[in-house]
């Protein structure tokens, strides 16, 4: 399970309109190419984003899903990636003066990642998911308004 936190400068709000605009995952999700579609019920429960990753020309296609959508305070999503597997990924989003405090959370739950031990799976996610905080903290602050405080 890989755990990396990071400081924005943008009210959770602002954080969250980066969840809800699943047109948007590429540009914070390191890993993730394109997007083939987004259901129009993004980001209700269950509701997906059919994306790629990869790169080209070699791209799988694959899902991530809304387990849990608890805005401006928690998103959970199921990511898969086969062959590689699935993970669960939460973001907790908590107010601070300034900003937000955004903890993310990752955990490989099925296929050939959730039998590498966590120790050494941690080093390449942690990298990874310290970019994609980096990402999101840059599209959120983007969008940011007068709502901080």
């Amino acid at each position: 399970m890989s755990t990396d936190q990071r400081f924005i400068e943008a009210s959770p709000d602002d954080v969250f309109a980066v969840f809800a605009d699943g047109w948007s995952f590429p540009s914070w999700v390191v890993g993730s190419s394109r997007i083939r579609d987004v259901d129009e019920s993004w980001p209700s429960l269950e509701a997906r984003i059919s994306h790629s990753f990869g790169v080209w020309p070699a791209v799988i296609d694959d899902t991530t899903s809304i387990v849990e959508w608890d805005p401006p305070r928690r998103v959970v999503l199921l990511a898969r990636g086969w062959p590689m597997g699935e993970a669960r990924v939460a973001f907790t989003v908590r107010p601070r003066t300034g900003g937000c405090h955004v903890t993310m959370v990752e955990d490989a739950v099925s296929g050939p990642g959730a039998v590498v031990p966590r120790p050494l799976m941690d080093i390449p996610l942690g990298i990874r998911n310290r970019e994609t905080l980096q990402r999101l903290a840059w599209l959120a602050e983007g969008r940011r308004g007068d709502t901080v405080g």
